[in-house]
């Protein structure tokens, strides 16, 4: 089985916590503070990797995380920075949010790279509170939490030639004529049930890549049999060869009926380069429809081509036709991932919630508060305090009606108001 889907979900690290330490030396009766910061977590990187061409490896593993910075120590010294999750996937991989299915990532160079999510900031620690009228400050910052999130691969076929067609069009064994790719053949419909890359080379200096995909069927543009899932893979391609079946009473329908499909999901993709091949030369009834498929394909503005792949008739000349075209085409630019804009606005810094047991301060100021103070030393709460009555969570808990008494949860702290 092709796998060219996979979820998983990456956590970053979390950042160590500063540390709160003084100077204890011989002749040094009152050192100062001495604790260092906490390092920084690890991030979740998404590396691509040439040798690799399918999602299989996310079968046997969906988990994955970033190692936690190290805590400060005396001495000043800063914790080691947590080590960074290197995910390996194959060239042509879309990296989505699972949860909006916003692109997070294109992957598509080898050693790209990508940081899907950054570890947590390491916590400051007491050091970095002296002042004039703060000496020793028993003062020190937590790190925060690392982040987690459920990612979405998709992979698309990194391919300069596409070929669709109907099934049993001779995709396959086309493909395995000009190159050495063994495709699965048969005579029957629905024959090839996933993408086959070949390596085609035409000369000692020309060469490029070939994607036989699997055919479509009416309905594929909402989904409907592998319809996704191959149309998926055609978008990365610089030209399609739109293989006709030449013993069908009607290749022109088919035509149509295909380039309608590609039109449905993708306006596009029925807008790239295509040249129109007719195969199975080798058999009369292909070859009594071979002058009406090239007069309407070539008053339509296609270039044609008629071939047979089982007795190789002309696939010589199609392919020196497919180097020509190639190289007068453009290389494939990705698209870029759109950046949200952020404007500001009159919300709130924080919410207040009453709840039967208490009152809740929620909000992305107010939980950085609650995650960064070590609640365990006085100094740090006086901090933490004064931080919450600068942005106004004191006079809006009032506000609401705290009596003293109550309890405040803030984060994972639970405080009482004796205001």
């Amino acid at each position: 089985m092709f796998f060219d889907e996979a979820k998983i979900h990456v956590q970053s690290g979390d950042g160590g916590d500063g540390a709160v330490t003084f100077r204890r030396e011989k002749y040094v009766p009152r050192g100062g503070p001495s604790g260092g910061d906490g390092g920084d977590g690890g991030d979740v990187v998404l590396a691509v990797d040439p040798q690799l061409n399918t999602l299989v490896h996310f079968q046997g593993q969906v988990h994955f995380r970033a190692a936690k910075g190290v805590n400060g120590k005396s001495k000043d010294q800063t914790g080691a920075r947590g080590e960074d999750v290197v995910i390996p996937v194959p060239p042509g991989t879309i990296v989505r949010d699972a949860e909006t299915g916003s692109v997070l990532a294109d992957l598509t160079s080898p050693e790209q790279t990508a940081i899907v999510l950054a570890g947590g900031s390491g916590g400051r620690g007491n050091a970095r509170f002296t002042s004039s009228t703060r000496q020793a400050p028993r003062i020190a910052e937590r790190g925060l939490k690392g982040k987690g999130l459920w990612l979405k691969l998709e992979l698309r076929l990194l391919a300069d030639v596409g070929l669709v067609g109907m099934p049993n069009a001779g995709k396959s064994t086309f493909l395995s004529v000009i190159s050495a790719a063994r495709p699965k053949i048969a005579d029957y419909p629905f024959t090839t049930l996933q993408p086959n890359l070949g390596v085609v080379s035409v000369d000692p200096r020309t060469s490029f890549v070939v994607a036989d995909l699997p055919g479509l069927i009416e309905g594929a543009h909402g989904g409907a049999g592998l319809g996704h899932q191959f149309l998926r893979h055609v978008q990365r391609t610089r030209l399609l060869v739109h293989l006709l079946d030449g013993s069908t009473d009607d290749p022109l329908a088919h035509f149509q009926q295909i380039n309608e499909e590609l039109r449905l999901f993708d306006p596009e993709l029925a807008a790239r380069p295509q040249i129109v091949v007719l195969n199975k030369m080798d058999l009369p009834q292909a070859q009594q429809a071979w002058p009406e498929v090239k007069s309407q394909m070539e008053s339509e503005g296609y270039p044609t081509a008629a071939i047979s792949a089982v007795t190789q008739q002309d696939v010589k000349d199609l392919l020196f036709q497919i180097s020509h075209m190639l190289n007068t085409l453009p290389e494939p630019q990705a698209k870029e991932a759109e950046i949200p804009t952020f404007t500001l606005d009159d919300t709130p810094q924080f919410t207040i919630e009453h709840l039967p047991k208490g009152w809740r301060i929620s909000g992305p100021q107010v939980d950085e508060i609650a995650d960064r103070t070590m609640w365990q030393y006085h100094d740090a709460i006086e901090r933490a305090q004064r931080q919450l009555e600068t942005i106004g969570v004191f006079d809006a808990l009032r506000a609401a009606g705290v009596q003293a008494g109550d309890t405040v949860f803030l984060g994972e702290a639970e405080l009482e108001w004796i205001w």
